[in-house]
């Protein structure tokens, strides 16, 4: 079998399309780690990390490879495009059998890694008999590395906004197949029958494989979601930033962003009731409120019941979440539909970017976000992150941050605290138990050095429609007793973006108990 100048051409296509699969499927399989396992920088890195292992070792392994290498490298493409384009049904396949993902997520990145791996050097070989060595070195590189730039832009432009973790992979396992077929139609009057046969055989598998992925993709995913949330799903979407599901179970819905509950309609006013008004009673005149997360809209609902209040700034990252509280009857009858009210503004952008470029202060700013269970969610809860805060309020200003559970975290809920406390807040500390959450904990933080406890004990709520917070209540909400678990921890330091200290007190907590 002798290679033309066009076979040459096609094979450093078909490295541009294993560059593009590659990175493709190293993203997916990083999203899905982040999804299914948490600690999204770990698992970006440690994939990362073990695919260009295993792309090393691939082409250790090449050099064992030396008969018939055209016939091999379509052997290798139609492998990497079965790989490739099913690694996210096969991950909810194994959750859904076994109940963890952690073994099938890593051994994937290693098979892609050793596909990627073994085709690079082979290509080079081929093409010797055209190229010089440096020529033909260098477009091996070349066309791999531009593959992955395009991956990359797809992945994050196109794929993961549109397609979503499902189809996303299927479109580049297509695209693989695709160039191994013109491969082999190139090739084919040079190929002997047994060659052919084994060529024909397979080839069909592949493509009833991803024609069967196609049709299937959504229901095995479905049916790993299922299975994960134990609860009939109403509402599933992945979007450039999360996954959201809305579950529905004895008479109440449930809101999770990867995962994680948000909220759920059961008890979200044991959450949301102590998030607002004891800030909002701390000032004298709140006209201006900002709030930071709360896409769901539930805090915008509590602020609304204040006439007084002009306006409501809420700054969330992701537009499927703020689009679904506007739009879904589920979240607008939770929220009342408080962010198409006349005094709400919605600003789908980063709060720290936001944070950054405010040039009129806000009486009171709520930040409500996800837990500090990675480093890039620790960012919002950072030294930096406060002292923005601080700057963007007026000298009477008031924040403050939901700051995970006093009891099963001690440790990062303290960090919170003493975090403010370094950018220039005097702290108050408040606790409820949420029915669904356990104990909870938020953080109040004001610019005046003022006895927020005292104060808060002066406050009377008597004429405000709640549905669980009363006088009696509010002052509840500052008292703690002992320390339930013994700290592991005999100093808590502030966390910083430089010093990424918070997610791992997070992450130590006794969450087993939960």
């Amino acid at each position: 079998m002798k290679p033309t100048n066009y076979t040459s051409s096609i094979l450093k296509v078909a490295l541009f399309a294993t560059g593009l699969a590659g990175i493709v499927a190293e993203y997916t399989l990083s999203t899905l780690a982040t999804y299914f396992l948490g600690d999204s920088v770990f698992q970006w890195t440690m994939i990362v990390s073990i695919m260009l292992f295993s792309m090393g070792l691939g082409s250790k392994i090449s050099k064992w490879l030396e008969k018939n290498l055209l016939e091999k490298f379509v052997w290798l493409e139609f492998s990497l495009s079965i790989v490739a384009s099913n690694v996210t049904i096969i991950v909810y396949v194994f959750f859904a059998l076994y109940d963890n993902t952690t073994f099938i997520i890593y051994l994937l990145s290693v098979l892609v890694g050793l596909l990627i791996g073994m085709e690079i050097p082979l290509v080079v070989r081929l093409n010797e008999r055209f190229q010089n060595l440096k020529v033909n070195i260098s477009s091996a590189l070349e066309n791999d590395y531009f593959g992955s730039l395009a991956g990359g832009v797809f992945f994050a432009f196109l794929g993961l906004p549109y397609l979503g973790l499902t189809y996303t992979p299927l479109i580049l396992g297509i695209v693989n197949f695709s160039v191994a077929m013109s491969l082999v139609y190139v090739i084919w009057n040079e190929l002997e029958p047994v060659v052919k046969k084994r060529l024909i055989i397979y080839s069909s598998f592949v493509l009833v494989l991803l024609v069967l992925s196609g049709l299937f993709a959504k229901r095995i995913v479905e049916w790993g979601d299922r299975i994960r949330y134990q609860d009939p799903i109403v509402y599933s979407e992945q979007s450039r930033y999360q996954k959201i599901v809305l579950t529905y179970a004895g008479g109440d819905y449930w809101l999770f962003l990867n995962g994680h509950q948000q909220l759920s309609t059961f008890d979200e006013a044991l959450y949301h009731e102590p998030l607002v008004h004891p800030l909002v009673q701390l000032h004298p005149q709140p006209l201006r409120i900002l709030i930071l997360g709360g896409g769901d809209g539930a805090a915008a609902r509590e602020l609304l019941k204040y006439d007084e209040i002009a306006s409501i700034t809420l700054v969330d990252l992701d537009p499927s979440v703020t689009n679904l509280a506007m739009n879904h009857p589920v979240l607008v009858n939770i929220n009342q539909g408080a962010l198409s009210n006349e005094k709400v503004e919605v600003i789908n952008q980063d709060g720290f970017t936001f944070l950054e470029g405010v040039k009129e202060p806000y009486d009171l700013i709520i930040a409500d976000f996800p837990d500090p269970r990675t480093v890039d969610l620790g960012r919002l809860y950072s030294k930096e992150f406060y002292w923005l805060c601080r700057k963007a309020l007026n000298p009477e200003g008031l924040m403050i941050t939901q700051a995970g559970s006093p009891y099963y975290a001690k440790e990062a809920f303290e960090c919170i605290d003493k975090t403010m406390a370094s950018a220039g807040f005097h702290t108050l500390q408040l606790h409820n138990h949420v029915l669904t959450l356990g104990e909870w904990g938020w953080v109040i933080g004001s610019k005046l050095d003022r006895d927020l406890k005292e104060d808060l004990k002066e406050i009377s709520i008597e004429d405000l429609e709640t549905k669980w917070l009363t006088n009696e209540a509010l002052t509840g909400l500052v008292s703690f007793g002992k320390q339930v678990f013994k700290s592991s921890e005999t100093v808590v330091d502030v966390n910083q973006i430089h010093s990424p200290v918070l997610y791992k007190y997070y992450l130590k907590g006794r969450w087993d108990l939960y």
